[in-house]
């Protein structure tokens, strides 16, 4: 029987640690409160509306600018100008649904977007303060990234500047909300650095890339690239961190070796060679989600303990202090507590009895360990090992074309690695760039074999396992599997046009940027 202990007994989200309270999210309302970050500088804001947003209000805002002359004819085609709000500007919840469908905001192509949202259907659950964290630790791509989104806008005199070069959709978007205001309320959340520091520069370093094509790119393109790419940093820094923090608690520091690696099946096909090997390398992974869980709830009660008298302990300190020894008595207390409040008589709630026999084999265990196992194996452990797999599936896109874990709808076909050809796209735009001196890049040639490896040694992703370290003792069948995966990878990068057959010889087979930047 599980024991049920009250929410809040020990707060499992730590922002030192990861800011994300994981739950199911959706990544066009996380860029939408990502984009009031930017735009605040991490300051949170009161959104001045009296009433919810919906079709009604937002048509009341189009009849406003027919008045004020910025539109026409939109009082003679009302049908029309539904018809684009709903499909082009809104995000919806429930879309289609004639009863229950409501507005949640605004697409996520400007940054002033979040300035129509309905918060009760827009909640990313703390998701867009890691990404903004991230992208803080690299002021200069933070900076980037705010004067592209915000192109169009001056802030000086809060009005739109109509010679800017910006398609319909985001024009229209920077009218309807141009009379909308807001209020900065005070800063007093905490902004810490990024626990995998080396994670979070890698993810700067591809939206500093990504920002080289905005002159290039039509900015819907660029937009849905730069969520791809906050969605797949998201899923690595969360693979990792589950993979890595077990790891820093039982060596009592931070800077551990980093020898994470996932199998990505490209081929699409449920049944392939190298789906059996994926498989296998994804449940390696969710196998250390309670590792995961326990390593957090002994930071977070060691941190509770510490930080007694107010001191602000860091995560470093924190597992320091671990690894020498906490004071148990504390503990003891605390366990005591949970006994206490125990039923005394054998019913359906778990009991004295239980509790006895949970801990029948850790009679060597100090009382702090016992304290977070009690967490871990209660109630809300197991709720956190559940919202910790939806998230993962959420900003993975699992099973649509930005994918980075598939799976199929019977248990024959659980979750597995993959790469799915929107994201492959993204990545090789990513990757055909190469710093040059003053921080500029140039476009150059890949050949096959380079990108897989550059793949797999800048995010751990492994697509062609021949060669490399983990299998160099890898059997026939094994090698098979990798060469057919292979072989999906070149038809992949044939089908989303960066790969032509000119010839059977590797050299000349290349990959070919589609911007040239020499």
């Amino acid at each position: 029987m599980m024991l049920k202990l009250k929410k809040g007994t020990v707060t499992f989200r730590n922002p030192q640690i990861f800011a994300v309270d994981t739950k199911r999210v959706v990544l066009e309302r996380v860029l939408t409160k990502l984009f009031m970050l930017i735009y605040t500088d991490g300051v949170t804001l009161t959104l001045k509306v009296k009433t919810e947003h919906d079709m009604k209000s937002l048509m009341g805002y189009v009849e406003v600018l027919e008045q004020e002359g910025l539109i026409s004819n939109a009082s003679k085609n009302p049908d029309a100008v539904e018809d684009w709000l709903r499909s082009n500007l809104l995000e919806m919840v429930f879309r289609g649904n004639v009863v229950k469908e409501k507005v949640s905001s605004l697409k996520p192509m400007h940054l002033l977007s979040f300035r129509i949202q309905n918060l009760k259907y827009c909640r990313d659950y703390n998701t867009s303060d890691q990404l903004f964290f991230m992208l803080r630790s690299c002021p200069e791509v933070l900076s980037g990234l705010k004067q592209y989104l915000c192109k169009g806008w001056d802030a000086s005199t809060n009005s739109a500047v109509r010679s800017a070069d910006l398609d319909v959709d985001t024009t229209g978007i920077l009218y309807l909300v141009k009379g909308l205001k807001e209020t900065r309320t005070l800063n007093t959340r905490e902004t810490p650095e990024p626990l995998l520091r080396k994670q979070s520069d890698l993810f700067n370093d591809d939206v500093r890339r990504l920002l080289v094509y905005q002159e290039k790119l039509p900015r819907s393109v660029f937009i849905e690239y730069f969520k791809i790419l906050c969605g797949f940093h998201l899923t690595l820094y969360t693979m990792k961190l589950v993979y890595l923090l077990p790891k820093m608690v039982d060596q009592g520091k931070i800077d551990v070796e980093d020898d994470w690696s996932m199998i990505v099946d490209v081929t699409d096909n449920l049944n392939s060679k190298v789906s059996k090997y994926a498989k296998d390398d994804f449940e390696k992974n969710e196998n250390n989600y309670r590792q995961y869980i326990r390593a957090t709830y002994s930071i977070d009660v060691a941190q509770n303990w510490l930080s007694r008298d107010n001191a602000k302990v860091s995560v470093a300190q924190t597992l320091r202090k671990i690894k020498e020894g906490l004071n148990d008595e504390y503990f003891s207390i605390r366990l005591q507590d949970v006994v206490s409040e125990l039923p005394s008589v054998s019913d359906k709630e778990f009991d004295r009895k239980d509790y006895e026999e949970q801990f029948r084999y850790f009679n060597n265990f100090s009382s702090f360990q016992k304290f977070v196992y009690l967490l871990e194996s209660s109630n809300l452990g197991f709720s956190q090992y559940k919202f910790l797999r939806e998230f993962i599936d959420a900003v993975s896109m699992k099973n649509s074309p930005s994918k980075l874990l598939a799976d199929g709808r019977s248990r024959k076909y659980p979750r597995r690695g993959a790469l799915g050809s929107k994201l492959l796209e993204t990545l090789v735009q990513i990757l055909v760039l190469e710093p040059i001196d003053d921080g500029k890049y140039q476009s150059r040639s890949l050949s096959i074999d380079e990108l897989a490896r550059l793949i797999r040694s800048r995010y751990g992703l492994i697509i062609n396992g021949i060669g490399d370290a983990r299998f160099k003792n890898a059997d026939v069948e094994t090698c098979s599997a990798f060469k057919e995966n292979m072989d999906a990878f070149k038809n992949k990068l044939r089908q989303i046009g960066f790969y032509t057959d000119l010839s059977d010889a590797c050299l000349l087979q290349k990959i070919r940027p589609r911007y040239n930047f020499n």
